[in-house]
């Protein structure tokens, strides 16, 4: 089935019959979940890991942090490459480098290369996005978004799944046995890939910036090195400082290198739509906070009696606490797309940010029985879960289907950056609590956390209402898009179709029956559809029709929509067309 031309080439629409549906979004899930276990592998393992390889807990903490450094900086390549012809490839290659990560874990060798091996399960994190691009081109539009909460979902969860298991089999069968958890599972999840992913739609191109990756790959180092190296700021704080000063620079230096490219890593254009440069601050901002509580909570439930506090679990134990999480998170997540229909997707992420404060609140006041670290637990997830689901559906709204991959790929790097930095503050925060001479902070430094959180759950909140706030201006014909910074109105955008020729008016008449409700949800406003037309020079006077859009990219996005391409199927070659999209002056 193929759609009319764009630029000169045609693309094809599949829509995946529903046999093979059903086998695509459990393997999509699947893997999303897989890769995001994996990733947290590390996590649980890192004292069995310090002792197994006689190294300090500082190097074996980077058994966790070069897998979130890998993910980051592959995230965005893998999400480009998503987003071009070869994607289906792209998926397999990138589950084989997993795979032998996993490998590289399980085997006898030195601890280097159980770091390299970490490193390349870390870059299985940049397959998610991609199985979001997979689900929005493959998925009838209405079962889509749904998937696409799912999976954004199971790639939070996915560190509550794989922590218990580690810790369990590391607790009876040592660190490669763990392990041998991720060989496992990643094998499962390439054959799966291997049976189930489809090629992408035709009429794609994609383009790897190295230039771009190469300064975004350092400017992450910095970043997540500074976060994960909190003696560096309490012991050398000029150093600290000067590195972070570095950090800021290189990312600077990259967003330039982006905006003069003509085929940027990221489009960092779209990125400053309002709507997608408030999604991606809400979702730094609210993973700092929501992974400060992940940190709290499991440290809190770990710290022995003798501190006067906590609960003396063992990692196996303290992985049991994140079971609420990962139920309710779930829950939270199949809940989304049925809520989505009477509430808008920023006040979702709205309401989400403030049942994450509520978590926060709860362990602040009440954490002296085993069962409320539980049910801040719950609380947290309920809350992570529904923001998670909520969070494409803010981005996916104004891009269109083709950046897919790259646009939610960039979200996940700033989620993992703001992850990064959630834990660093809360080691800090703790750090600065705990009196001299003791080991373990005092109680009230949790308390002090807890606040802070609290504080950064309350900027997420705002910044959501905001974006809702932008929306409902923006679906009002009367008020004009604003430019995300001068403040100046924004270009709009235009479809202009000229008929040549109607060899076919009952095909015509069909995809009118279907368009118009595709053009309307879509934000367009059709303003002539076949009038009278004076035509000069080598104009056409033929059937003519002029739709207006609050943007271009929005004008974009529906006519990428599935609805619209439905359409476009049954208008097939019904006509001759001269369809264009136009960026207006203001």
């Amino acid at each position: 089935m193929t759609g009319q031309p764009v630029g000169g080439v045609a693309v094809k629409a599949f829509p995946a019959a529903r046999s093979e549906a059903r086998m695509l979004v459990p393997a999509l899930t699947f893997i999303a979940l897989v890769v995001a276990a994996v990733a947290s592998l590390g996590t649980p393992l890192i004292t069995s890991v310090a002792t197994s390889f006689h190294v300090s807990l500082g190097s074996a903490q980077w058994t966790l942090t070069v897998a979130l450094l890998s993910g980051a900086v592959a995230t965005p390549v893998l999400g480009r490459l998503g987003a071009g012809p070869h994607r289906r490839a792209t998926i397999l290659a990138t589950l084989a480098v997993v795979v032998a990560g996993s490998a590289l874990t399980v085997l006898p060798l030195p601890f280097a290369w159980l770091l390299a091996g970490r490193a390349a399960q870390g870059v299985g994190l940049g397959l998610t996005a991609l199985m979001m691009g997979v689900a929005r081109d493959h998925l009838p539009e209405e079962r889509s978004a749904a998937v696409i909460a799912l999976i954004s979902v199971v790639s939070i969860i996915g560190a509550g799944v794989g922590y218990p298991l580690a810790a369990l089999l590391a607790e009876f069968g040592g660190v490669r046995a763990a392990y041998g958890l991720g060989l496992i599972v990643t094998t499962a999840a390439l054959l799966t890939a291997w049976r189930c992913i489809p090629e992408a739609p035709e009429g794609r191109s994609a383009h790897v910036d190295v230039g771009g990756a190469l300064v975004l790959a350092a400017a992450l180092f910095l970043v997540l090195f500074l976060a994960g190296e909190g003696n560096l700021w309490t012991r050398h704080l000029a150093v600290a400082v000067g590195l972070a000063v570095a950090a800021v620079v290189l990312l600077c230096a990259w967003a330039v290198i982006e905006l003069r490219s003509t085929k940027p890593l990221v489009d960092v254009r779209a990125v400053r739509h309002t709507a997608v440069a408030g999604a991606n601050l809400a979702m730094f901002v609210g993973g700092i906070g929501m992974y400060l509580l992940l940190t709290l909570i499991t440290r809190y439930a770990q710290t022995p009696h003798g501190a006067g506090y906590g609960f003396g679990l063992t990692t196996f134990v303290a992985g049991l606490v994140l079971i609420p999480f990962s139920v309710l998170g779930f829950v939270a997540g199949k809940l989304t797309p049925r809520v989505r229909t009477r509430i808008a997707d920023p006040l979702l992420l709205a309401g989400s940010a403030v049942v994450v404060g509520g978590g926060f609140a709860l362990f602040a006041a009440a954490r002296s029985d085993l069962a409320e670290l539980f049910a801040a637990m719950g609380v947290l997830g309920f809350g992570v879960g529904g923001f998670s689901a909520a969070m494409p559906g803010v981005i996916l709204a104004v891009t269109p289907k083709s950046e897919t991959s790259s646009a939610m790929s960039f979200n996940y790097v700033v989620r993992s950056v703001g992850y990064s930095l959630g834990s660093a503050i809360g080691g800090l925060v703790l750090a600065a609590g705990t009196s001299p001479g003791r080991v373990f902070p005092d109680d009230s430094a949790y308390t002090t956390a807890a606040l802070v959180g609290i504080g950064v759950i309350a900027i997420t909140t705002l910044t959501s209402i905001a974006l809702a706030r932008r929306r409902s201006s923006e679906t009002n014909p009367y008020v004009r898009c604003t430019h995300p910074d001068t403040g100046d109105s924004m270009p709009k955008g235009y479809w202009v179709s000229v008929y040549r020729t109607i060899s076919d008016p009952e095909k015509l008449a069909a995809y009118n029956k279907l368009a118009g409700p595709a053009v309307k949800a879509g934000g367009g406003r059709t303003f002539a559809r076949g009038g009278r037309v004076v035509a000069h020079d080598a104009g056409i006077a033929e059937r003519t029709v002029l739709i207006e859009f609050d943007s271009f990219e929005q004008a974009v996005a529906a006519r990428e929509s599935a609805a619209y391409q439905e359409a476009l199927v049954v208008l097939a070659d019904g006509v001759e067309r001269d369809f264009r999209i136009v960026e207006g002056i203001d």
